[in-house]
């Protein structure tokens, strides 16, 4: 599914060169649930915005599905994007005079379905996130664990192969965090579908079956998971 060889993400910063990302190789399998880990700096969402299309390499090859990203244009980097990526934030990003419904409905109105068919995906999305009695509410009507499962259903809309959620639970207290974990867990499991989270929360991470640490812009580690937390455990502590 993502095929990444010696990426690399450079800046100038005045006189200094700030290697953000600096020679990442790995594969990520079509299905997989994967964490990519690191404290702030350690060029996890350089990675994430390369992994997602938001952003290009300044060298290095990156493969989404064996198209190498690199050489796509802009409306082909926004077409692969609407059409493969589903996007998760810390902060919900969702419009605040909006119902969860038509927030809902926006990544199906880009893509140019018919206004029957964009509520009624709208509406299976938003049931399969637990809040199918909550379509005409406002963000400001809805719990912060609320609106993060809205745009859960806003991601999953579209029917993405990639599931790609930055810091999900960072806004969030312990117990909505739990929950919003079991989703992630949940969709996984149902759907198949390859989910990755970037986390700077060692207690996130061990959710996945997989874990890709980051420092100063390189991967230090790449560990299978065997023993997956069951969300619902209890938090332990690092």
């Amino acid at each position: 599914m993502l095929q990444a060889e010696n990426l690399s993400k450079f800046y100038q910063m005045g006189d200094n060169e700030v290697r953000a990302l600096d020679g990442a190789s790995f594969t990520i399998n079509e299905g997989e649930m994967v964490a990519i880990m690191g404290p702030s700096g350690s060029g996890k969402s350089t990675l994430m915005s390369i992994i997602g299309c938001l952003d290009a390499p300044t060298g290095g090859k990156y493969l989404l599905d064996g198209v190498a990203v690199e050489n796509l244009d802009e409306s082909q980097l926004a077409e692969v994007r609407g059409r493969k990526i589903g996007f998760v934030f810390q902060q919900f990003n969702l419009l605040a005079r909006t119902s969860a419904l038509e927030n809902v409905m926006l990544p199906l109105t880009y893509a140019g379905f018919a206004g029957k068919e964009r509520e009624d995906r709208a509406f299976k999305a938003l049931e399969r996130v637990g809040l199918g009695g909550r379509t005409h509410h406002a963000p400001n009507e809805l719990s912060g664990g609320q609106q993060q499962r809205v745009a859960i259903a806003r991601a999953l809309v579209n029917e993405p192969a990639i599931l790609l959620a930055d810091e999900p639970t960072g806004a969030l207290d312990s117990k909505t965090g739990v929950e919003i974990m079991e989703l992630f867990q949940s969709l996984h499991r149902e759907n198949g579908q390859t989910v990755i989270l970037v986390t700077h929360d060692a207690h996130v991470a061990r959710h996945t079956n997989r874990i890709i640490k980051l420092s100063d812009g390189k991967i230090v580690s790449d560990e299978v998971n065997a023993n997956p937390i069951k969300a619902g455990a209890p938090r332990v502590e690092e």
